[in-house]
């Protein structure tokens, strides 16, 4: 039945085939027509909640504590080997202070505070000591302006600035409230007047919704980013704005230099495939049409582009060009006289060099050519489609929106490529081939790629004899190495690091590039990790939380938060930031205690009251203490301690200040530890949360839906090949055994990331689909073509070669042709895209490998069993 509804199917494309040509370009033009018509906006990879002990911990702080809308970005000055709290530099960062006020547009978004930097703290302090010679009587106390601060440092020298300096650098100085190590580095020496460098925080604002990105922020973070490089030798301006744009520059700068090379790939691998100018022209027609459906999909949905969705252009190419070889491959091996007429629907065996059934004089002709070709081919492509399309439109159960719209449209591409290239490319190709032979004289008949005598022959021919001779070794030598890949991905990370997507420098022979293909210079990538080394940091990311429930009022809370802190030794290998003495970088209610009683006389005395061991924490009335604080300073106290109308303190919290660099699941498990400890030594509650937790948890589960989505597209395609086996063989075996290399040479590429240190989480999970994806498709065109050769030839050894020697030649056109497209973009800026690139093409040589090697033995040692069984 399988058979006559091929053939029936192949004779209407190829007696129509004008009709169907037309009606596919109108279709496509439909469907282009989304490209227009549709709206499609800039989109991201997105967030989505889980629900969580930590989602719901940060759900309460953030309705009783309140958060903090600012903007925050980082600027670092920097002098390696030399002083940047020189006067002449600390002027030149109020002066970009002042340049920055200047400007109205950058001015506006920048919030009350601006810039908090050293520089100010310095100028302050020489203002403030100023009206302190000057006064009669009580000294004016009053924030001095920016023009005050700048007037003050220029009037003084060096040596005085200097002194300033070590003044304000006492570890005993009271500076009103500002510590000035926060801007120093890690590394500095408390009571040192010289520092390598030194860090400043713009604080902005946006009036964008509470959903949006602030726009205009980021805009002036670049704008601002401009004006460090022109005022300083060695600056940079670390925030969200800048890495955005630097990122976004890094994929335009990464498409320049990848796309000629990509295509010069492509077109010399096609080239050598189908060493015709014609196929070739036919084969990117095809892909173009693909592109016209994608970019129509696209904007019908309006689907917005994220740069998850560069993904997809590059995957239908390749499952374009594997389509095109199949196609063409085979009509090429039916006008070579190579291929029979299926006898499963009862007809006699003829071989294609017989006359034609429909009154033809030769079955080699054009047209015959297709119609036997094709139908060799189309129920393959259709179960490859439809296994393809499984694997990438498992990912719809992803809770995160892009993903969700990668699969849709991912799965929109794949039927396209089947109307493409089992529709289009096959009636096009007739027609043009038919008009080039019939008017012109010019032969089109050509040789299939692995057919004729070359080393590409001799490749595949090695292959058969390899398999007839040792079909259980070569099992077992996949199955071990498959077993190794396995136990290696147990040790693979799977932890997400935001600092991985950002863009790296290029290398020299691409800055020698000429003219626009010469990328631009990007150092965010290094900065960043001089930032993590270097400072704590402050903003979106950059802090962890500790939610207290429970008797918080219990003095044994403050102890345990104590004990919990002081073990933290600032090892280089944990994730919580350390100031300049070493101490971590965390706010509690017991530093807000200590920091308010140096300061307030009443806070002091009431500490001191209830101190009876002597040790700086209070041992009795803890409450008392708490209510002296918030009276003393309620901003700070609300910082901390939540309390209710009534009075009552429900809950504490602790801001644990977090490397920059660290990934988000080292976070959680450090801040996790951390409240483990509290826990354990207080009659309370601790819950880990914060920004770094709570996207631990997310990627986390995230990650366990793409595995589970993974493990269910399997099962789908597992259960659609033992159906399509059985109806089309009456086999139920098959299904399985064509599955089996997918699986092995996922197990192989899982196993080559760990070794690569790869990670696998959402990103690079999303990636390896192209594993199954790709996989299935090629093992589902070598199951189906020995079945069929089976079917028509009298020995396993015969079958074995045509499967090998046909499909096998297209299959290694294809992985060739495909792997080159993609492995290119391990050239990328962007990590991202060298992530992309290269799981990608190890997905497509080892697919490839397994589908040409294993599956041939597991197909052969079958069919021993069976004669055996027989």
């Amino acid at each position: 039945m399988g058979g006559s509804i091929a053939d029936r199917y192949a004779d209407l494309i190829v007696s129509h085939s004008k009709l169907v040509v037309l009606l596919v370009l109108v279709l496509t033009a439909v469907v282009a027509a989304g490209a227009a018509i549709g709206e499609s906006e800039d989109g991201e990879i997105g967030q989505f909640e889980t629900d969580s002990e930590e989602t719901e911990a940060l759900e309460e702080i953030d309705e009783t504590y309140g958060t903090d809308d600012r903007v925050v970005a980082q600027l670092v000055v920097r002098d390696e080997g030399g002083d940047v709290l020189t006067r002449e530099s600390l002027l030149e960062g109020l002066y970009l202070q002042q340049e920055v006020r200047e400007n109205e547009s950058l001015n506006e978004t920048l919030a009350d505070e601006g810039f908090v930097a050293l520089e100010n703290v310095v100028a302050t302090g020489a203002v403030f000591e100023d009206r302190a010679a000057e006064a009669e009587g009580p000294p004016d106390t009053s924030e001095p302006t920016l023009e005050e601060q700048i007037e003050v440092l220029e009037d003084r020298s060096d040596e005085e600035v200097e002194e300033l300096l070590a003044d304000v650098l006492d570890p005993d100085a009271d500076n009103q409230g500002e510590d000035p190590y926060e801007f120093l580095p890690s590394d500095y020496e408390p009571g040192s007047t010289t520092a390598e460098s030194r860090i400043a925080f713009l604080f902005q604002v946006d009036d964008s919704g509470e959903d949006d990105d602030p726009e205009a922020a980021y805009a002036a973070q670049v704008e601002i980013d401009g004006l460090v490089e022109d005022r300083f030798d060695d600056a940079f301006l670390f925030g969200q704005g800048v890495t955005d744009e630097a990122s976004s520059n890094a994929v335009g700068d990464s498409f320049a230099i990848i796309t000629p090379v990509a295509l010069v790939l492509v077109l010399f691998a096609l080239g050598v495939a189908y060493r015709d100018v014609v196929d070739v022209m036919v084969s990117l027609f095809g892909i173009g049409v693909v592109m016209a459906w994608l970019a129509g999909i696209l904007g019908w949905l309006e689907i917005p582009t994220s740069q998850l969705l560069i993904a997809v252009p590059f995957l239908l190419i390749g499952l374009s060009i594997d389509y095109s070889l199949h196609v063409i491959m085979r009509s090429r091996e039916a006008r070579a006289g190579v291929l029979e007429r299926d006898t499963r629907g009862g007809a006699d065996p003829e071989t294609v060099e017989e006359p034609a059934a429909d009154g033809g004089n030769d079955e080699r002709t054009v047209r015959n050519g297709m119609r036997l070709g094709l139908a060799g081919v189309v129920l393959a492509l259709a179960a490859a489609t439809f296994s393809t399309g499984v694997g990438f439109l498992s990912n719809v159960v992803s809770p995160l929106p892009a993903i969700q719209d990668f699969a849709i449209l991912s799965a929109g591409g794949i039927l396209a490529t089947f109307v493409a290239f089992a529709v289009l490319v096959p009636a096009l190709k007739v027609e043009v081939d038919d008009l080039l032979e019939g008017r012109f004289g010019i032969d089109r008949q050509k040789d299939p790629f692995g057919r004729s005598a070359g080393p590409v022959n001799r490749a595949l021919s090695g292959v058969v004899s390899l398999v007839q001779r040792a079909p259980l070794a070569v099992v077992a030598v996949a199955l071990l190495l498959a077993i190794g890949g396995a136990y290696g991905a147990t040790g693979i990370d799977t932890e997400f690091n935001e600092a991985d997507f950002l863009p790296e420098d290029a290398p020299d022979w691409a800055k020698s590039l000429p003219g626009p293909l010469a990328p631009d210079t990007y150092t965010i990538s290094d900065d960043a990790a001089y930032l993590g080394d270097n400072f704590q940091e402050q903003g979106e990311g950059s802090q962890a939380q500790i939610l207290i429930r429970g008797d918080v009022t219990d003095p044994a809370t403050l102890a345990a938060i104590e004990n919990g802190t002081a073990g933290i030794d600032g090892d280089s290998s944990g994730t919580i930031a350390t100031g300049p003495g070493g101490e971590p970088s965390i706010e509690s209610p017991v530093s807000v205690i200590q920091e308010v009683a140096d300061e307030n006389e009443s806070v002091a005395a009431a500490l001191e009251e209830r101190d009876t061991d002597g040790d700086g924490l209070p041992d009795e009335d803890l409450e008392g203490l708490y209510d002296e604080l918030y009276e003393a300073d309620e901003d700070a106290a609300a910082t901390v301690l939540y309390r209710t109308d009534d009075g009552e303190y429900e809950t504490a919290r602790m801001l644990v200040d977090v490397r920059g660099d660290a990934s988000a699941q080292a976070v959680a498990d450090d801040t996790r530890a951390l409240a483990s400890v509290i826990e354990a030594d207080a009659p309370v509650s601790a819950i880990a949360t914060g920004g770094p937790v709570t996207n631990a948890v997310v990627q986390d589960a995230l990650l366990e839906t793409l595995v589970q989505a993974f493990a269910v597209t399997l099962v789908v395609i597992l259960v659609f090949l033992t159906v399509l086996y059985w109806v089309r063989h009456r086999a139920l075996t098959l299904g399985a055994i064509t599955l089996a290399p997918v699986v092995a040479a996922l197990a192989w590429l899982l196993g080559t990331m760990a070794l690569l240190d790869v990670p696998f989480n959402s990103e690079t999970a999303v990636i390896t689909s192209l594993a199954i994806g790709l996989g299935v498709d090629y093992s589902i065109h070598v199951g189906e073509r020995f079945q069929d050769e089976s079917n028509r030839r009298d020995s396993l050894q015969d079958a074995l070669a045509a499967t090998v020697t046909g499909t096998g030649g297209a299959l290694l056109g294809s992985a060739l042709t495909t792997a080159a497209g993609f492995g290119v973009l391990a050239l990328a800026l962007a990590p991202p895209l060298q992530r992309f690139g290269l799981v990608t093409g190890l997905s497509i040589i080892f697919a490839f490998i397994a589908c040409l090697t294993v599956l041939p033995c597991l197909l052969v040692v079958r069919e021993r069993v069976l004669e055996r069984v027989a």
